[in-house]
């Protein structure tokens, strides 16, 4: 009894050993799998490229961190990006940062909408996402239309521009990974979100502002998805919102759930996610430049989600 209590000890640590360092070992060794296919593949100029085309999915990843930690989910973040790649254009005529407010303000606006009817009417996260996913990317095609070019000096200075040889957009998810870091781990607000995703009922009894807490996690969510729509088209120099978003819900929800933040809440991970955006950008260019399709990395990200959920399971149980 005694020595299968210690085997049972051993696979617990085992599992919690894979799940908080799992994405790091996986980056290793997609690094050491495309140096062997491509040594030019990981060249300094090909991992800036790389550096670059993970932001938006980074920055998006960043938000739904905190939802997950809820025990929510945000489907609403590619919407929220193509809104905010339809309006910025509309509104440039009052410079760029009239034309940026609008579009992170589009972001708050959805954010508090989600948050609202999750907190506040109780619809299941999944349900009021949903709603606002096919709404949102419908209402973008509606105000944006096809593609634009966008012909703005500031903004697209801002997309291929560098701060001593690190481009812009870099900088800036690194300092938003930053700041959501310091939000989770240094904040009191970040102890409620930690304890809200715990457990609900026990927060609202200890007398924590839970239905603030929710909406200002989604809140987050949609302003974060917001500067990565704008991020992208300021990279693109273009706005199109009939394409930009497509499908980085799922892109992100494997970046969280992958860096060890668990879907049933109670635990957010910052660093794990950073390095779960990187590991599926690297697993999508590999395959990319295997000549494989898109839809295979979609069908590769959704077998890592299971992976991963699998092993949260296991460490629960």
């Amino acid at each position: 009894m005694t020595a299968l209590t210690a085997a049972r000890a051993r696979v617990r640590l085992d599992t919690r050993w894979l799940q908080d360092n799992g994405v790091y070992v996986a980056l290793v060794a997609i690094l050491l799998i495309d140096l062997a296919l491509n040594p030019s593949f990981v060249s300094p100029g090909s991992l800036r490229t790389q550096l670059i085309q993970v932001v938006p999915v980074l920055i998006v990843a960043l938000g739904m961190a905190l939802v997950i930690g809820t025990e929510g989910i945000d489907l609403s973040v590619g919407s929220v990006m193509a809104l905010a790649t339809a309006l910025l254009p509309l509104y440039l005529g009052y410079g760029v940062v009239g034309g940026v407010a609008v579009a992170l303000g589009i972001g708050i606006a959805v954010g508090a909408l989600n948050g609202w009817l999750v907190a506040v009417i109780g619809v299941q996260p999944i349900v009021a996402t949903l709603a606002l996913l096919v709404g949102g990317r419908g209402l973008a095609n509606v105000i944006g239309g096809s593609q634009k070019d966008i012909h703005n000096t500031t903004l697209n200075h801002f997309g291929g521009g560098e701060l001593f040889n690190i481009p812009y957009i870099v900088v800036l998810a690194a300092v938003l990974a930053a700041l959501v870091a310091f939000l989770v781990r240094r904040t009191t607000f970040g102890r409620q979100l930690v304890a809200v995703g715990g457990n609900r009922v026990a927060s609202q009894l200890a007398g924590l502002p839970v239905r603030r807490v929710l909406i200002t996690v989604y809140i987050l969510s949609g302003l974060l998805a917001a500067v990565a729509g704008v991020v992208a088209t300021a990279r693109l120099q273009a706005s199109a919102p009939d394409q930009l978003g497509r499908n980085i819900e799922l892109a992100a929800i494997t970046a969280v759930v992958v860096g060890g933040t668990p879907l049933t809440g109670g635990r957010v991970r910052i660093l794990g996610t950073v390095a779960g955006a990187f590991l599926m950008q690297l697993i999508q260019s590999t395959l990319i430049s295997e000549n494989l399709k898109d839809s295979v990395t979609q069908m590769v990200q959704a077998a890592i989600i299971i992976v991963a959920v699998y092993v949260q399971r296991s460490r629960q149980s």
